[in-house]
């Protein structure tokens, strides 16, 4: 395999392709790229058994092939090239020559029939989706997901795919996310929902860009495929039930608080200063008019802080996670908040004013 082409083609697709790929790997094969050369273009494909990512580029081929480099070392150094740099690769035997002006560079390589390519799905149900907003969906939602959790099902993202719109819906048991993305779609008899996991949800949000572009979903009974003009991303699916989500929501609420948004988020900033640095705990006091923000840790240090509120309902304390509440007013893209909460040992419902689409519940803590 020999190619030539230009530094700025090939390393938007390396750094794709290696952030999939683990440093401590089981296999050798897996620590490295699959570089492919035919037709005029280049393709690297990475993986770690569970996701994979494929981005092609336009090249020289000189000779078509195929071969497996260190992925890391690779990126490494066509990212430290000078802007503009022109790179001849050229692989021979078990080696592979990365040369660049003056420098020259030998890289082990592994056969390319040894490298583990993931297989689609058939019967796959197909949709297609505006690039920018299924980014802003994962946006919303992606901060709630579990990691590492040994309820499985919780270390992903729930994706429910309706005639109407694709919901997003993250959980680790002390926060949830919803959001819908209004779209329409042809989908088969019934809801069709699938559990991404927690990498590959991280992947994307890497990769997506915000633009207007089309993205392509192919999802099937083990796995799910993304797809745009740059790259292809497919995944295993995390098989398991996801809670009812649901029960969470529509609990009874009778009390209900209005605040801005930048208000709240720079009082509790400040006020987390102050707070126990493992528990991270703020209490907040609705009453009347005004929210009474109180933190303090086990060196007896204090923070208060008070801000306007609109509240119906009556006078309540809640105790909070103040990193929960951060993340979730950091997802609200409106100027004010609103609350819903029953008393202090009830979920709270957060949204942003006027924003029916995305929902986000917060359980409260003992303090």
């Amino acid at each position: 395999m020999e190619i030539r082409l230009n530094r700025e083609q090939l390393l938007p697709v390396l750094s794709r392709v290696v952030g999939v790929v683990e440093r401590r790997q089981t296999l050798p094969v897996l620590a490295n790229v699959l570089v492919r050369a035919v037709d005029g273009g280049l393709s690297c494909v990475g993986t770690d058994l569970e996701v994979e990512v494929r981005g092609e580029c336009r090249s020289e081929v000189e000779e078509s092939g195929e071969v497996t480099v260190p992925a890391r070392k690779l990126f490494d150094i066509v990212r430290n090239l000078p802007e503009g740099s022109m790179l001849r690769l050229k692989s021979t035997g078990d080696r592979c020559t990365i040369s660049s002006g003056r420098g020259r560079y030998v890289l082990g390589t592994l056969s390319a029939s040894d490298f583990p390519i993931m297989r689609q799905d058939e019967g796959c149900e197909e949709f297609t989706v505006e690039e920018g907003a299924f980014r802003r969906l994962l946006e919303k939602t992606w901060f709630c997901m579990a990691q590492q959790d040994v309820r499985y099902y919780l270390n992903g993202l729930l994706l429910e795919f309706e005639s109407d719109c694709i919901r997003g819906v993250a959980t680790d048991g002390h926060r949830l996310s919803r959001f819908d993305l209004r779209c329409e779609m042809e989908v088969g008899e019934g809801q069709r929902a699938v559990i991404v996991p927690f990498k590959t949800v991280t992947e994307l949000r890497r990769q997506l860009s915000a633009v207007g572009t089309e993205l392509k979903l192919a999802v099937g009974e083990n796995s799910i495929r993304f797809e745009n003009a740059d790259f292809v991303t497919t995944s295993k699916l995390i098989d398991g039930r996801f809670p009812d989500y649901e029960r969470v929501i529509a609990a009874n609420h009778g009390r209900k608080a209005v605040l801005e948004k930048e208000r709240l988020r720079g009082a509790l900033i400040r006020a987390s200063v102050l707070s126990n640095e493992k528990y991270r705990g703020v209490r907040m006091e609705f009453v009347g008019g005004t929210l009474r923000l109180q933190a303090h840790n086990p060196e007896q240090e204090e923070a208060v802080e008070e801000i306007d509120v609109s509240l119906v309902g009556e006078p309540v304390t809640l105790g909070f996670n103040v990193s929960y509440v951060l993340d979730v007013l950091g997802a609200i893209e409106g100027d004010e908040v609103e609350v819903d909460f029953e008393d202090g040992n009830s979920s709270s419902v957060w949204r942003g004013v006027g924003a029916d689409n995305e929902t986000f519940v917060v359980m409260p803590m003992r303090l």
